[in-house]
């Protein structure tokens, strides 16, 4: 016989359990989101996105109440989700020659940008002109890109952003990198092309490319820069 003390248990185990239930429900439509748009695009019907779920199309927007909404989530999911803040810290660490770190952060990050859902979301998101494009790469402007060009003023030995302002060459140079790294995993997931090399092999070239090519240019990029703010004190 279950004794009163028990019995009284159960509600409060009760509502734990189901609230679980939803938040697994709610991750599993999320997961499944962002498989079935990486790979029929944004473009892709609920409808079909429930019937791969094995739930209703109601009950998505039970969770979602629109579909833009569930692509704000996909958003949030795998390019903010699997941000590593420690690549920001990589980046201004002195201590490690640039070329050092600047390989380290981009091996790193290509294990999560170079993967299949993030390749195919990013080019789909282009086409149909959703947001997730512009937003990223806005954040990856200011989290990277204008790091970077301060630490290659600094490693190179020229004015400091404080002195002389970067200059939009400069940030264009930075997303040299990006785009060479972004077109290995375009090569895999988007032309079914496969890498002969070694990825890591590719990345250490890559940036032993980009910083021998900064130190001939950079300084000539900043000039100009210069002159310009000499003049406007």
């Amino acid at each position: 016989m279950t004794s009163p003390a028990a019995a009284s248990a159960k509600p409060a185990a009760v509502g734990p359990r189901r609230r679980l239930a939803g938040e697994a429900r709610e991750k599993a439509i999320v997961e499944a989101a962002v498989q079935f748009f990486a790979e029929v695009g944004f473009d892709g019907d609920t409808r079909e996105l429930a019937r791969r779920v094995g739930v209703t199309q109601s009950l998505i927007f039970k969770y979602f109440p629109s579909k833009a909404a569930l692509i704000e989530r996909v958003y949030q999911e795998v390019y903010v989700g699997r941000w590593n803040p420690y690549w920001e810290v990589i980046i201004a660490d002195r201590r490690v020659p640039l070329e050092e770190r600047l390989t380290r952060l981009y091996s790193d990050y290509a294990k999560t940008a170079l993967t299949r859902d993030w390749v195919r979301l990013f080019m789909f998101s282009g086409l149909k002109g959703e947001a997730i494009n512009q937003r990223y790469l806005h954040f990856l402007r200011s989290r990277v890109l204008e790091p970077v060009a301060i630490e290659l003023r600094a490693e190179l030995g020229l004015p400091g952003p404080q002195d002389v302002p970067l200059g939009e060459l400069e940030i264009e140079l930075v997303w040299g990198i990006n785009a060479r790294i972004f077109y290995f995993g375009q090569r895999r997931w988007i032309f079914d092309v496969p890498l002969e090399a070694d990825l890591d092999a590719l990345i250490r070239l890559t940036i032993r490319h980009f910083m021998a090519g900064a130190r001939e240019v950079l300084p000539g990029l900043v000039a100009p820069q210069a002159d310009n703010a000499s003049v406007t004190r």
